[in-house]
């Protein structure tokens, strides 16, 4: 690993960095999220980062050293560690309903093809057949009644009955269209899960995660949204396989005690105009 002065961050870091903020702050500024409310949020971070990941083992973590790893003044630790900190009173939301009984309508067989498609199934359950009232049943823990999921995705367009009263799934993913709470988890659980498998590669952990991405400019907008289906076609195929394997050694590994990992896979596609005209080719990343 390359060793750089504690004091004058790596070039090439600090640049990474800027560039991996700025939609960060974009998104801020647009919510009135102000700078003082982020700075008294990341110093609580850097000390329950801190105090998690760099402990000394047989050693007290002390005040002194947390000011020494993060550069917060011992004040402000002795401030933050003990006195109570109204984020820390947030829940955390638990994984959507909706996204649990999609992936599994994509992954049971008895619910879904061969090539991983949701089957038409009938609202109600009849002479045992698989069926939206038995799936949402499997998924749920709750009390929760099929109807009245099924009438807030027939609502947001993710379901349609036809005539002989079958739910077909519009939707191969859930896309929180209207609830912004639902957006923003998983808009913090997604964009986390990518930046630590970027750190992991960039601190030389081993193995390494696969981190790998296409990049393209001097392209017309017709020839973007072309590329933009077919990335939307091949991750979602890809995502269904993941998603009907991953849950299969869920239900094999469930009862064993080394079952304590979990992951995350995504794919995303995004694409801007080019603010300054850079030279013809392409570039792989």
């Amino acid at each position: 690993m390359a060793k750089t002065d504690s004091k004058t961050p790596s070039q090439a870091l600090t640049s990474a960095l800027s560039r991996l903020l700025k939609p960060l702050v974009r998104l801020l500024i647009h919510y009135q999220i102000t700078y003082p409310f982020i700075a008294q949020l990341l110093k609580s971070i850097y000390l329950q980062v801190a105090t998690e990941s760099f402990p000394v083992e047989g050693k007290r973590v002390t005040d002194s050293r947390l000011s020494l790893l993060t550069g917060i003044h011992r004040k402000d630790v002795r401030r933050l560690r003990y006195e109570d900190d109204p984020l820390a009173t947030v829940q955390l939301k638990t994984e959507s309903l909706s996204a649990q009984v999609i992936a599994s309508w994509l992954s049971l067989s008895k619910y879904s093809d061969e090539e991983g498609n949701a089957k038409p199934l009938h609202r109600l359950a009849t002479n045992g057949e698989p069926s939206f009232e038995s799936l949402v049943e499997q998924v749920s823990k709750q009390d929760l009644r099929s109807r009245s999921l099924l009438d807030e995705w027939t609502r947001k367009n993710i379901v349609k009955i036809d005539e002989n009263e079958r739910v077909h799934l519009l939707k191969e993913a859930f896309i929180p269209s209207e609830n912004f709470d639902d957006k923003a988890y998983f808009f913090g659980h997604n964009i986390h899960d990518h930046i630590a498998a970027s750190s992991h590669n960039l601190m030389d952990n081993t193995p390494p995660y696969f981190d790998r991405g296409v990049y393209y400019n001097n392209l017309q907008s017709t020839s973007i949204k072309e590329l933009q289906a077919l990335s939307e076609q091949l991750a979602m195929n890809m995502i269904k396989e993941i998603n009907r394997k991953a849950r299969h050694l869920q239900r094999k590994d469930s009862e064993k005690k080394a079952a304590e990992h979990r992951f995350r896979f995504g794919s995303y596609f995004y694409s801007e105009k080019q603010s300054i005209q850079t030279a013809k080719g392409k570039k792989n990343e």
